[in-house]
């Protein structure tokens, strides 16, 4: 069973107007270091750069930052949101 194409491309559009609405907030809310700094760690840890967009999108929406965010600033909201690493020690008899 096949399904027409059609119905693909509205959600396309929406999900294509959605990351340029995000890209459009992220600009005007990160100083360009900052968004450089974001891409990169998007190429390596995707679902963290993820979540420190949706956290950034939700405080400027609600009015929540004042001006732009600074790399130094960016930096210690990567460190907030990063989970703890935990260290093994093996003891060996």
């Amino acid at each position: 069973m096949s399904f027409p194409e059609s119905n693909d491309q509205p959600q396309d559009n929406t999900n294509h107007e959605l990351a340029a609405q995000k890209e459009q907030i992220l600009k005007q809310i990160l100083v360009p270091e900052a968004r450089m700094r974001l891409n990169n760690i998007k190429m390596v840890k995707p679902e963290l750069a993820d979540l420190v967009e949706q956290y950034l999108i939700g405080m400027a929406t609600q009015g929540k930052i004042p001006g732009q965010i600074s790399d130094d600033q960016l930096k210690q909201i990567l460190l907030s949101t990063q989970q703890p690493k935990r260290d093994f020690k093996f003891n060996r008899v």
